[in-house]
């Protein structure tokens, strides 16, 4: 899968909005009920390394895989950052989408 159809499927999602930020943040947001569940780097040198929200169980286990790595800044909050979305298996990647774009909808509002 590469970035074009990752950004394609994120917009397919029931709710589901993207924003781009320009510097000195440089992402792409894909937003479902006014929550972050995905994004991407837009600019050198991390240009379109994509990242998702995960749990902290799974965040532990995640980021023991190679081309994934704690998301800078929001690690703390249990997101994962993806080097290189075409060395993903698409299959896992989608479960990854999945799993974050959910728990957007579903956590209550403060």
């Amino acid at each position: 899968m590469d970035v074009a159809a990752v950004k394609e499927h994120c917009c397919r999602y029931p709710g589901a909005s993207s924003k781009s930020y320009g510097p000195p943040s440089n992402v792409l947001v894909h937003y479902a009920g006014g929550k972050k569940f995905a994004y991407f780097k837009t600019s050198e040198p991390e240009q379109w390394r994509f990242s998702v929200r995960t749990t902290p169980e799974y965040f532990l286990t995640l980021t023991d895989v190679p081309g994934i790595k704690p998301a800078r800044y929001m690690a703390r909050f249990h997101w994962v950052t993806i080097v290189d979305v075409s060395a993903v298996p698409t299959d896992y990647l989608l479960e990854l989408i999945d799993w974050s774009y959910t728990k957007a909808v579903t956590r209550p509002r403060k």
